[in-house]
């Protein structure tokens, strides 16, 4: 069953519209609705809120301010992860951010908790906040370390007299915009209470975090919360931890002993989530004529919030990717009164990619050498500043049969040669790489005495698949049909997981399950054989064959559902368990990556710069391939949301109040299907044996990697014009392109 193109079996809930999301659990009967008002300035505090008009509106239950909010617990810095940390709002009349929640509105109906919310009147002080990350940069910083707990600097070599001495030199800055993850569904959250405990019915990436950071901000006992997440739509890191909806919703439950429902609006989504860090990154290359990397340098500075640093890992992305014996990475913050940084999809190698693909590009057009044969000349031995070997590295195959696939040696040489019509057109490619990560997972396996199966972890499924591929892994660890496999996820109480995130998820949960399985197997093969009723007895159980629902050794076999009904009448069961990769041997004796090669065809408007993608291909190297139609899926949508960073997303900042400007999906542009033609995405068979048992690693997150960079390499191979402030918009693009002919 692994490697088959299973359809997904969650797929008729969803399409008959009875999958339960966050918002749309009934279980606890009718729920009261509450809105949150947010900070209408960027900086500053509170001098007057006034809620008596609020209150006495019509169904109103409770308003809730800084001055009758519960008492929260903190953010403990000692928990490693922030995901896990108490998440406390209300607690005082300071402003930090615009829109940050200044109160809950919370009534029998959401109509009239919305109305209400417009009577809550606020007065401000207004503080002078720093809001232009362009502007003075005196309080730019060095972080500790940077996201995933990676080094903030490192350095190989001598870099300054390695690039003095080169002979062709690209010293480039690339700029990023502030960016969001919009999953379709909004967050949202309803909490019920139940005696001393709690139930909170939330739209999460991890289960147990958010049952810590519930617990923490309430000052509970974990055990008294009940995480309940079947069902996510969509997260790409913005639900890796709880926000204020969550906590809100919590907070007022408790205090009026009801169910309450809290939803973000589209607009909150942007304020209250987080965001990709805007970044400002050099990129320095200096190569022989022979275009072989001598030095390489990715210097990153990037916003963060005063109060709460993020610092992506955007630089180290360059760290594993080309060999070059003088390096240096390096990141800076730049702190602002934004909302935080937070993980966005392929946090670190999303922008970074963008910027150290797009140099390579433009030292490729310094040296007349392709693009290609470019990177396949710079392909380190080890990784180059780690110095051990990579685990499974097949990046020069997936440029080879990307160039082939895509008629690469089509490709025009010189900029802004080829014009059909009206139309400049150009081809772009990009490498990709995402290191594979691993969190600690646990599932557990039940086999019933009528030979079905049950598997169970807390893992969230966030529209990837996970239902299906974990169907996949135990139905073949156990020699059943898919239909006599149930799923059962997103609850606390089950195993604990580090849930969907960081491309961990189907490589860390399948692996748990794949093992509890085999031992599930072992606990019933020592049944059967010990059995002088069973037909395996005195068998040797290395010749056991678990197919069809049964167990055969040699010419005897034996129904599943019979020797667990003997041995184990209320069901049999194993667990299995994934290590952190801190404790995973492999992970610090070889380089463990994903890997891809990306190519795109453009045309470009020669009278108004309107760029149009006509195609693009993608070819991948992921290990061992769970489901290649999910698989599929995961790369095509990462691939289509690189196109839209380098050439729409961009979020824009009110200077005067830090507000985002395009705070709703009308004016921040992402792809839709006008702009997305023929995207191919071929996966090279594969097996990575030193990053879990089942030789596969991440996919959700690869696809985006170096894809935004393909594109904007195919716009200067069409126009001549290099634009390197993303994204590239008719503005940017249209002063440099070529002169109209006569």
């Amino acid at each position: 069953m692994i490697g088959q193109g299973l359809n997904r079996v969650d797929g008729p809930l969803k399409v008959a519209g009875r999958a339960a999301y966050a918002y749309e659990h009934w279980e606890a009967g009718q729920p009261l609705y509450g809105v949150i008002v947010g900070a209408t300035i960027g900086k500053g505090r509170i001098t007057r809120i006034d809620t008596e008009d609020a209150e006495s509106a019509g169904g109103v239950r409770m308003v809730m301010t800084y001055h009758n909010a519960p008492a929260q617990g903190p953010r403990d810095e000692s928990i490693a992860l922030e995901y896990w940390r108490a998440q406390p709002v209300l607690t005082g009349p300071e402003i930090h951010y615009y829109g940050e929640p200044v109160a809950l509105v919370v009534a029998e109906t959401f109509e009239q908790a919305r109305a209400a919310a417009e009577l809550v009147e606020v007065e401000y002080a207004v503080g002078r906040g720093r809001f232009d990350f362009a502007g003075d940069d005196e309080e730019t910083y060095i972080p500790k370390v940077v996201n995933a707990g990676l080094p903030t600097d490192t350095s190989v070599g001598d870099f300054d007299a390695g690039f003095d001495a080169a002979a062709v030199r690209v010293d480039a800055y690339y700029t990023t915009p502030y960016e969001f993850s919009m999953p379709m569904e909004p967050h949202a959250c309803l909490a019920e209470p139940r005696g001393e405990d709690l139930v909170v019915y939330v739209s999460c990436q991890i289960v147990d975090a958010a049952q810590s950071s519930v617990a923490g901000t309430l000052r509970m006992d974990p055990a008294r919360i009940h995480i309940v997440s079947p069902f996510v739509g969509g997260g790409f890191g913005s639900k890796l931890g709880i926000h204020a909806e969550t906590v809100l919703a919590a907070l007022a439950a408790r205090e009026l002993r009801q169910p309450v429902k809290v939803a973000l609006t589209r607009q909150q989504v942007f304020q209250l989530v987080g965001l990709r860090p805007t970044s400002s990154q050099r990129v320095r290359l200096g190569a022989g004529r022979d275009g072989r990397l001598a030095a390489l340098a990715h210097d990153v500075t990037m916003h963060t919030n005063r109060d709460l640093e993020y610092a992506e890992q955007t630089a180290a992305t360059t760290r594993s990717l080309y060999a070059a014996p003088h390096r240096l990475t390096s990141h800076r913050l730049t702190p602002l009164d934004l909302p935080r940084g937070s993980d966005v999809r392929a946090p670190g190698e999303a922008p970074g990619l963008l910027a150290v693909e797009s140099a390579m590009d433009e030292l490729a057009d310094a040296l007349g050498m392709d693009p290609v044969e470019l990177r396949i000349r710079n392909e380190p031995t080890v990784d180059p500043e780690r110095d051990v070997p990579y685990s499974d590295r097949h990046l020069v195959d997936c440029l080879r049969d990307g160039a082939r696939r895509f008629g690469w040696e089509h490709r025009p040489a010189t900029p802004a040669s080829v014009r059909e019509g009206r139309w400049l057109v150009g081809y772009g490619m990009a490498a990709a790489i995402r290191g594979h990560f691993q969190g600690p997972t646990a599932a557990r396996v039940r086999l019933e005495p009528d030979g079905t199966a049950v598997v169970q972890s807390d893992m969230t499924d966030i529209g990837t698949g996970t239902y299906t591929i974990l169907t996949q892994v135990a139905a073949e660890g156990l020699g059943l049909p898919p239909d006599r496999v149930r799923i059962e996820l997103g609850r606390s109480g089950l195993p604990s997981s580090w849930g969907s995130g960081g491309s961990w998820g189907a490589a860390g949960s399948s692996t748990a399950v794949h093992r509890a399985c085999a031992a599930l197997r072992e606990k019933l093969l020592v049944a059967a054989r010990g059995d002088e009723r069973s037909a395996l007895h005195g068998r040797d159980p290395a010749g056991a064959v678990f197919a069809g629902g049964t167990v055969r050794i040699g010419d005897a076999s034996e129904p599943l559902g019979e020797i667990v009904a003997r041995h184990h009448p209320d069901g049999a069961e194993a667990e299995g368990t994934t290590l952190f990769m801190g404790d995973d041997p492999n992970y610090s004796a070889y380089s463990i990556h994903t890997y891809g090669a990306h190519f795109a065809e453009v045309g470009v408007d020669a009278d108004t710069a309107e760029i149009r993608l006509r195609r693009m291909l993608g070819v991948f190297s992921v290990g061992r391939v769970l489901n290649p139609k999910t698989a599929r899926s995961q790369l095509i949508g990462g691939m289509i949301w690189g196109a839209g960073a380098a050439l729409e997303e961009e979020a824009v900042v009110d200077l005067r109040s830090g507000a985002f400007v395009n705070r709703d999906l009308a004016q921040y542009l992402v792809p839709v299907h006008a702009d997305i033609p023929d995207v191919e995405v071929v996966i090279l068979d594969g097996y990575d044996d030193k990053a879990n048992v089942l030789g596969a690693k991440g996919i959700g997150e690869l696809g985006i990697c170096g894809s935004g960079a393909a594109v904007a390499n195919a716009v200067f191979n069409a126009t001549g014009t290099r634009v390197r402030d993303f994204p590239i918009t008719i503005e940017k693009l249209l002063p440099g392109l070529p002169p109209l002919e006569d």
